[in-house]
């Protein structure tokens, strides 16, 4: 069930260091360091709403300019550079699928840039990805835009996977969804580290974030206050106090 290509023996699968992008005169993210160590690894970033989670993921993705320096697997990046050809592919928090495209139709497409870079082996993917989603399998032939929320969720995940990435990065994939299929998808998330592929997990969910995550950073203002193992920091009082649904403000 392994829809991750070998990331080799590098031990680093990315490192972010005084990051800082701007929107004009406004910055956005000022100075982040963040590191995902090895493969497998859930590192997740938490924060309230305009905090710039979706910005630090656009700018990973070489979306956005940037000053300071990211390293993916031991190469520089900068904005515009191609990552989704390095292994690197997200999944955004609109999840943009193609509404009146089947399921099947959806993941392939996720699948287009292997398949022009002469990879034969997207039936094998798709089934791998029908493994973890087996939903997704029974709607095989739905129309994407008919699917219930979790169950495009779980389609835009599996169209990222079908790119078999080294490193997958989740925008607020608990997004809309009711609890029940909120535990679903947070599962899955935690099982996907068994295939190898490392994650960054930008959530509000807090709480479901670091249950699965081995390491979290909080991010407030464009700046990261906190930072540890996430079992430290579901414990640590000012997590508690403003994410953990125990101090009112969240």
């Amino acid at each position: 069930m392994n829809v991750s290509d070998a990331a080799g023996e590098r031990n680093l699968v990315l490192e972010v260091s005084q990051l800082s992008v701007s929107y004009g005169k406004v910055e956005a993210l000022h100075a982040i360091a963040l590191q995902v160590l090895h493969k497998g690894e859930i590192v997740t970033v938490i924060g309230p709403n305009g905090a710039g989670k979706t910005t630090l993921l656009a700018t990973l993705m070489g979306l956005l300019p940037a000053r300071g320096e990211i390293v993916y697997l031991g190469e520089r990046q900068g904005a515009g550079r191609s990552v989704e050809k390095l292994g690197m592919t997200l999944v955004p928090e609109k999840r943009e699928l193609f509404a009146q495209m089947s399921v099947a139709d959806n993941l392939l497409l996720g699948a287009f840039d292997r398949y022009r870079s002469g990879h034969r082996d997207h039936l094998e993917t798709m089934d791998q990805v029908f493994d973890i989603f087996p939903r997704l399998l029974e709607r095989r032939e739905q129309v994407a835009g008919t699917l219930s929320g979790g169950e495009r969720q779980m389609l835009a995940m599996g169209r990222a996977l079908m790119a078999k990435p080294k490193l997958l990065l989740l925008d607020e994939p608990s997004l809309g969804l009711a609890p029940l299929i909120i535990k679903d998808i947070f599962r899955t998330v935690a099982q996907l580290r068994k295939t190898g592929v490392a994650i960054v997990l930008v959530e509000q969910n807090a709480r479901a974030a670091l249950q699965i995550a081995d390491y979290g950073y909080v991010l407030e203002t464009g700046e990261l206050s906190l930072e540890g193992p996430s079992r430290d920091l579901a414990s640590d009082p000012r997590v508690i106090q403003s994410y953990l649904g125990l101090g009112g403000q969240h």
